[in-house]
């Protein structure tokens, strides 16, 4: 089985780290170092998506962060993400997401607005203060754009397929070290964890990673996670000078309320979570 776990973690970060390469079955399975016609049964097997499925939603994820926090051009951004023409990634990621490249970009360009929204109102995202429990993780570290975390969530749940973990996961949560205002895109430090329960023994390469419980402020967020910048600005910018509150010695962590593999980019919904004193 770990041999199978290292072919889904090459293939998976392969993915990721050559969003414009040659993802084709056949180059997976040479990065799987096994034959086609059973690796693609082994890949959907263990992650319930086909090669094709992954790759094109890997591929548009980061075209939509491109899209929205870039000012790249529209057909750099296709080339980037692996389509050879505008109008080929633009039909691809119509379907995908409801919204045509540029009016994605349009859409997600209004985010920013919420640095100006109503004093002390905010009804699309709200903010409540409550406790949070103590939360043990199985945890892969990334380093780098946090837009590229996905790689390091991937990793992680092949892990737990492979290992047969997922009877004992209790969900999904991303932890942030930096701000990326403040720190260079390339050293950014964050962790891809899955909340598990104390008796699991958690091995290379996973990390067990302790986040303390306690009082939070914790945004209720709904969307794409490609606005989770604009919305964290509002939460820092707006509601924390406002709140009277100060921000605990540890790092803010987002809480994966559903999957971006079967659930609609609107429909998505984050906690983010700032530990408060």
């Amino acid at each position: 089985m770990a041999s199978y776990e290292d072919r889904l973690l090459r293939v998976v970060a392969y993915i990721h780290d050559n969003p414009a390469g040659d993802l084709s079955l056949d180059r997976l399975a040479d990065i799987a170092a096994m034959s086609r016609f059973h690796w693609h049964r082994v890949f959907r097997a263990m992650t319930g998506e086909t090669c094709a499925q992954a790759v094109r939603r890997v591929r548009l994820h980061r075209a939509a962060v491109w899209l929205v926090q870039t000012d790249r051009p529209l057909k750099q951004i296709a080339g980037d993400v692996g389509y050879p023409s505008l109008p080929s990634f633009s039909r691809v990621f119509q379907a995908a997401h409801g919204l045509s490249p540029g009016a994605f970009r349009t859409r997600g360009e209004l985010s920013p607005p919420l640095l100006s929204a109503h004093r002390g109102d905010y009804p699309v995202y709200p903010i409540e203060i409550n406790d949070q429990p103590a939360r043990r993780l199985a945890a892969i570290p990334h380093k780098g754009p946090y837009i590229e975390i996905g790689k390091a969530f991937e990793s992680v749940s092949a892990v737990f397929t492979s290992r047969g973990f997922w009877p004992q996961a209790r969900g999904m949560v991303g932890v942030y070290f930096d701000d990326p205002d403040a720190v260079a895109a390339e050293e950014l430090r964050s962790l891809a964890g899955i909340v598990v329960e104390g008796t699991l023994e958690v091995s290379d390469p996973l990390e067990e990673v302790n986040l303390p419980g306690g009082r939070y402020a914790v945004m209720h967020y709904k969307g794409p996670y490609s606005g989770l910048s604009a919305a964290y600005k509002h939460m820092y910018g707006v509601w924390l000078p406002e709140s009277g509150e100060e921000t605990g010695d540890h790092p803010p962590i987002e809480v994966y309320l559903n999957n971006p593999k079967d659930t609609a980019q609107d429909d998505l919904l984050t906690d983010v979570c700032v530990p408060l004193k």
